[in-house]
């Protein structure tokens, strides 16, 4: 290997990817398992590595060199071979500080709780202390000297202004988990979750519906792959590039989810709109008949609209963890608030309005086969359309300029979140 990423496992990572958009050379993931991690280091078989979870701390006895911050932190996630004399670095440092400048998030004079008691959160103390942090605590399951528990946080620091997670809960493939429960902490003003697949960790969508300032670790993920890289090959990047990879990497794992009234062209739009993007077109109707083996009357009629929206619900969670999607929902998934807490995990939520006029009633739609139920289901449901989304978006009957419209929104955000 030249170069590239270890750790245990890696099935969530985007290295490679970001990796692949900053200069031309070989960039591997490679999952070592535990017991193997000796060999791999004595071997030196590489050019230079990142290293993350669970390795950070312990690669540090097998190197010549680590530079002062990372010695100071206790955890190293940058190595360079030198003609088998091995560097360490710790690049988390500045990539996590220029996820707060990007996003305003001040320390100075804060009380700051710090998830987790591995590698990151060393990184996180060190600079919070180092940005002025009044008061900051490392938080782990179980109190020792450099941390406390839980218990103690909930307890003793409900006063918390930053709460930043690095601890792996809510992580692909067990996403949906949160480490804590905001009403712990009602003076929190921003969240930072250094989780970045999911986009948006649960911590990070909960901290946004209360209005607390929050964000996830993709933009940190990229700045300190940057820094990393710079090692790598002994050349400066410019700070430009970490907004470049960084936007790019968020069009390329971002899904599209489209809300709507059944009949309002979601499935339609979706389809040009996937095929524009180079993303997949899924239907979640469509999933849900094929994991019941049954058409959507079939299932009404059967298991109720109870019955129905349990399936819907639990069709949705399956799909809150894919990425690169267009998603078109069915018209009432918005009437169950946990399906877009799902889905605004890893998508931008996009409110399909088409006049009720321009929209009709079919007898395959079990809710609004005829008019007058149609209209009854735009009445109740147009209010939830419109506070569970992200964009607003109002359509004609082109097809094509519709999906161009929403492809501008998406493709010209510029936001970490």
């Amino acid at each position: 290997m030249n170069y590239g990423c270890i750790a245990e496992k890696l099935g969530h990572s985007f290295s490679k990817d970001i990796h692949n958009r900053l200069f031309d050379y070989s960039y591997e993931l490679l999952e070592v398992p535990k017991g193997n991690l000796d060999e791999f280091m004595q071997k030196k078989d590489f050019k230079a590595i990142n290293v993350t979870i669970p390795y950070k701390e312990c690669v540090i006895p097998y190197l010549d060199y680590v530079s002062d911050i990372a010695k100071k932190i206790g955890a190293v996630n940058t190595i360079v071979n030198d003609n088998g004399y091995l560097r360490g670095y710790n690049t988390d440092f500045s990539g996590m500080k220029a996820l707060l400048d990007k996003n305003g998030i001040e320390i100075k004079g804060k009380k700051v709780l710090i998830l987790g008691s591995g590698g990151t959160s060393k990184t996180a103390f060190a600079l919070c202390e180092s940005l002025g942090g009044k008061y900051v605590y490392r938080v782990s399951r179980t109190a020792r000297e450099d941390c406390v528990s839980y218990d103690f946080a909930r307890e003793n620091c409900r006063d918390a202004q930053v709460i930043i997670n690095t601890t792996p809960v809510g992580m692909y493939p067990k996403i949906g988990y949160s480490p804590i429960d905001l009403e712990d902490y009602p003076n929190a003003v921003a969240v930072v979750d250094a989780v970045y697949n999911p986009l948006r960790s649960k911590l990070v969508c909960d901290a946004q519906k209360k209005g607390i300032k929050a964000v996830g670790g993709l933009y940190m993920l990229v700045a300190q792959a940057v820094f990393a890289a710079e090692k790598f090959i002994d050349t400066k990047v410019e700070v430009k590039e970490i907004d470049r990879v960084y936007r790019e990497i968020m069009l390329l794992k971002e899904n599209v989810v489209l809300t709507g009234m059944p009949g309002s062209g979601k499935s339609t739009i979706g389809k040009l709109l996937a095929e524009n993007l180079g993303k997949l077109f899924i239907d979640t109707d469509a999933e849900i008949i094929k994991k019941i083996n049954k058409s959507i009357p079939e299932i009404f009629a059967e298991f109720g609209e109870a019955g129905f929206r349990k399936i819907e619900n639990e069709v949705i969670k399956e799909l809150s963890s894919v990425q690169s999607a267009v998603i078109a929902t069915g018209g009432g998934a918005i009437l169950n608030s946990e399906n877009f807490d799902f889905l605004r995990q890893n998508g931008k939520i996009y409110f399909i309005d088409r006049d009720i006029e321009h929209i009709a009633a079919t007898s395959d739609r079990p809710l609004s086969s005829n008019r007058c139920d149609l209209e009854k289901r735009y009445k109740e449901r147009y209010p939830l359309y419109i506070s569970r989304c992200d964009r607003h978006i109002r359509i004609d009957d082109d097809a094509v300029l519709n999906m161009q419209m929403i492809k501008k929104d998406f493709c010209d955000e510029d936001t970490c979140n």
